[in-house]
């Protein structure tokens, strides 16, 4: 009998992090017209990785305090610093899968791992003020890529049974050209309907491949990179005239798939934490002053499948850039 059917089973580390020097280079991937994106130099390349392990073999732990199956959580630590030394790929998604099926020839008891690697990403200081350096660089606090996998023992090896590449807390604000109208109004709503406000959206977006093996990067045409994606989403935005948060990541995820036919389905977690407004008119000019909003906020989940995908159906209505306020 299996018991990881019936009941959750399994523990690890969290909080791994590891950092590793001239990790080879990401170059050659598929350029986009959305992105300048054309490749990672790995100079620095550093994540946080939390791994997950189970297996029947590890109950006896739980219900009789028998240890003797039991890896250690530190020793999972130091396997994943120690292999990120060995590891010959480029990108974050290789890495844990390379260190997933690592796991499970080791270790025979594991029968799952799950590994959740996010990016500390790095980005190249100044040496000059022309001349970007490849020496020093700045920690970033800005948006960042993860990923995760999910490996189980089968009797033919090591199966992918999940997986994912994500890009996590990117933040857009779009300061005109933005609606809300035609909701629902009853004696709840206070809301006013807006037929051009700012529009501040937090996006966490994540994808999956078609190919599981494309995420690793071995052939970077096929690999889609977190910035292209970060790209991609800031161009729709721009783009378009959109009336809803919803219609806005259904677009932006139409658009990466039409410019990744590798992937299978885009997923996004949207949160709307638009200003509210302190001074409408400011005689003279465009400006106006906004606050932070109320601590509640409205927020969308959905996904984006290959099927939604119609290249002969518009995928939204291209406005100006205007330089008129709202």
């Amino acid at each position: 009998m299996n018991l990881m059917n019936e009941r959750a089973l399994y523990y690890g580390k969290g909080a791994v992090f590891a950092y590793r020097t001239y990790v080879k280079p990401l170059l050659g991937v598929r350029r986009i017209p959305e992105s300048s994106f054309s490749g990672r130099s790995n100079i620095v390349f550093g994540l946080n990785a939390k791994v997950s392990v189970g297996g029947s073999a590890f109950l006896p732990s739980f219900t009789e305090g028998d240890n003797s199956m039991v890896v250690a959580t530190d020793s999972m630590k130091n396997f994943i610093q120690r292999h990120l030394a060995s590891y010959e790929g480029s990108t974050i998604e290789g890495f844990i899968a390379y260190v997933a099926k690592s796991f499970l020839e080791k270790y025979p008891q594991m029968e799952t791992v799950k590994i959740i690697g996010e990016e500390l990403p790095f980005n190249g200081a100044k040496a000059s003020s022309s001349v970007e350096s490849d020496l020093v660089f700045s920690r970033s606090l800005n948006e960042s890529s993860e990923a995760m996998i999910e490996m189980v023992r089968t009797e033919n090896g090591a199966m992918i049974n999940n997986h994912s590449s994500s890009i996590k807390k990117l933040q857009l604000i779009k300061v005109h050209g933005n609606s809300f109208v035609g909701f629902i109004r009853d004696e709840y709503t206070t809301l006013p309907e807006d037929s051009n406000r700012p529009l501040f959206v937090y996006l966490n977006i994540n994808w999956k491949y078609e190919n599981v093996t494309d995420s690793y990067g071995e052939d970077p045409y096929h690999y889609v990179a977190a910035e292209q994606i970060r790209d991609i989403a800031t161009s729709v935005f721009h783009e378009m005239e959109t009336p809803s948060i919803q219609n806005l990541i259904y677009l932006i995820g139409c658009r990466i798939l039409e410019r990744f036919p590798q992937l299978t389905e885009v997923n996004f977690e949207s949160q709307n934490h638009t200003w509210e407004t302190v001074v409408d008119e400011i005689p003279g000019t465009k400006s106006k002053v906004y606050t932070e909003p109320r601590p509640p906020y409205g927020f969308q989940v959905f996904s984006i499948l290959r099927e939604d995908v119609d290249k002969d159906k518009p995928t939204g209505t291209i406005v100006e850039n205007s330089s008129q306020g709202s």
